[in-house]
């Protein structure tokens, strides 16, 4: 516990830019969907929904997917989910469409980390889930790309693991678009300036492993390179 939380104590997180270095933004909540693609919802037995299903992380499981990530052995065993994340550059309520568009302050990649027997022990006691999806690293975002000329009804996403492709994304597949899960989101919550919205994982979740090396992908580009360490 005591090595965990000196390792929390050095983690120091700042949204950054791909090609530009710092964003001079805040680090917020993560507002998270659950069961976005219909694949990923069946792969767990899950019932798709009708509606988003959302849950937030806290600034505290923020972390940067360019550096090692630790893997708390007392959390073990934890999943990856790959998913497309989207930083808010404007406070955003009740949010139209366009509004939401212009708030878009980059575009990148995170994993969800997930302690998936405890969610599981969770959902079948009918409580919320933060227990296995809040805790401190459960958020591991790349560097962002400015948001300009990219087409976010058609973009490519994915995850490789020690050199193989275990996710591929792509939001023309997702239930709910993302600018509709925008606004939607901003109907309960209002987003701030330095929030990230996590948009929902495709197939292919998995454990990670002590020594795998993770490449979080966008299009054809690599985001950002990690290694998992166990404590």
């Amino acid at each position: 516990m005591e090595f965990v939380c000196e390792l929390r104590e050095k983690m120091t997180y700042q949204h950054q830019y791909k090609h530009k270095g710092n964003v001079n933004l805040p680090v917020g909540k993560v507002v998270c969907i659950g069961r976005n693609y219909a694949d990923h919802a069946l792969e767990l037995d899950n019932p798709v929904p009708d509606e988003p299903v959302l849950f937030i992380k806290p600034a505290t499981a923020v972390v940067s997917a360019s550096e090692d990530l630790i893997l708390p052995t007392r959390f073990t065993p934890i999943h990856y989910e790959a998913e497309l994340s989207v930083l808010i550059g404007e406070t955003l309520c009740c949010a139209s469409e366009e509004q939401a568009r212009s708030a878009i302050a980059g575009i990148g990649v995170g994993l969800d980390l997930t302690r998936r027997e405890i969610q599981s022990e969770l959902k079948n006691k009918q409580l919320p889930w933060e227990l296995s999806k809040a805790f401190d690293g459960s958020c591991a975002l790349s560097p962002f790309l400015e948001s300009d000329g990219i087409d976010l009804a058609h973009c490519r996403y994915g995850l490789d693991i020690n050199g193989a492709e275990r996710q591929q994304g792509n939001t023309e597949m997702m239930l709910t678009p993302v600018m509709a899960l925008i606004c939607h989101i901003s109907q309960f919550f209002t987003l701030q300036p330095g929030d990230v919205v996590l948009t929902g994982t495709p197939k292919g979740v998995g454990v990670l492993n002590d020594g795998d090396t993770l490449t979080l992908r966008f299009a054809d580009e690599p985001l950002a390179q990690c290694q998992c360490i166990s404590d």
